[in-house]
């Protein structure tokens, strides 16, 4: 069997924990930050898992993790 082709797009975008759960970043921290409070921005710079449903995919795209 040829090796699995991993997609870099998604290796630069999730990772995973030590239990086997995926982290991702959250969304709406990249501009426009100005008027978006310093509670909003420190709670969206932390990690969120990805869903369960969504999990399968990105394994998918992420076969040796």
């Amino acid at each position: 069997m040829p090796k699995l082709k991993t997609r870099k797009a998604a290796a630069k975008r999730f990772r995973v924990t030590g239990s086997g759960k995926i982290l991702r970043r959250k969304a709406y921290k990249n501009h426009m930050l100005e008027h978006k409070s310093s509670e909003r921005r420190q709670r969206l710079s932390n990690m969120a898992l990805v869903d369960e449903r969504d999990a399968e995919n990105v394994r998918l795209m992420l076969p040796y993790l």
